[in-house]
């Protein structure tokens, strides 16, 4: 059975790098699981990916050479449970807000006695390269579990969250922190409220040796990032690359976007 190497990577303190997979096309996640990301997460919760297509993402990011994670809908046993046996070698949880939201996560992401996962399927075996014996008895050891620290309230409940047995990492996501605090969204800003809370999950993380993770939007920040201590990284999204750069190119094209007279399109 294939190991999971990004969570070993993390419980060893080592840090770990991948990108957020937005659009519903396994093409480019094969592309992209190929050029050395650690892990790529296939977003479930914001954009227009069914199971099925997910599972065909799973399977294009195994064999591309990377490890394959999705962001949940939601802090459901069913979306979990549906994931994970479609080939997900992990999970991430938007919205955990309480030790109690963490507990179900863990649980929802666990076979007995562990958690309450139930058995069935068969692309997770699949996906770890192996029979459903062995799976089922590896399991538990191989999934990583993220739970997203994304309001006020999470930063409140720090403590609480993290030293609940089986998170991996907590992933800071920018955007929805700033408007739990009534700022405007944004990936980077020096507001001292939102500042503080980073430091705050970071250091509360650590002392319970979870990794600490980030949303960021360039390598840039992910540097300074991974200065800072954060181990779990996210740089950017297959469609931010993709627009980034065609943006680039237009740009750079000596083009006004009109022909000139007389002359015909030719595709």
């Amino acid at each position: 059975m294939r190991e999971n190497g990004v969570k070993r990577r993390l419980k060893a303190g080592q840090p770990s790098v991948g990108t957020w997979l937005s659009l519903p096309c396994p093409e480019a996640a094969r592309f992209l699981s190929q050029l050395g990301f650690d892990w790529l997460t296939v977003d479930t919760e914001h954009q227009p990916i069914d199971l099925r297509m997910a599972a065909h993402m799973f399977a294009a990011v195994v064999a591309g050479g990377s490890v394959p994670l999705v962001r949940v809908p939601w802090n459901t046993g069913e979306a979990i449970k549906r994931v994970l046996d479609c080939g997900a070698w992990g999970i991430v949880v938007p919205m955990v807000n309480t030790r109690e939201e963490a507990e179900a996560a863990v649980a929802a992401a666990k076979y007995p006695p562990v958690g309450v996962r139930s058995v069935g399927g068969s692309l997770h075996a699949t996906s770890f390269g192996t029979e459903a014996a062995t799976y089922y008895a590896r399991a538990n050891d191989e999934t990583l579990v993220v739970v997203q620290a994304e309001s006020v309230a999470a930063v409140e409940n720090a403590e609480a969250i993290l030293s609940v047995p089986g998170i991996d990492a907590v992933f800071i996501g920018p955007n929805d922190l700033l408007a739990s605090m009534g700022r405007n969204p944004a990936m980077e800003t020096d507001e001292p409220e939102f500042v503080q809370a980073l430091e705050h999950l970071r250091r509360t993380a650590q002392r319970h040796g979870v990794a600490a993770g980030i949303h960021v939007a360039d390598a840039e920040a992910a540097n300074r990032r991974l200065r800072e201590g954060f181990q779990f990284i996210a740089i950017a999204s297959d469609l931010r690359f993709m627009l980034s750069g065609a943006r680039q190119e237009i740009s750079a094209a000596q083009w006004s976007g009109e022909l000139p007279a007389g002359e015909v399109a030719r595709y």
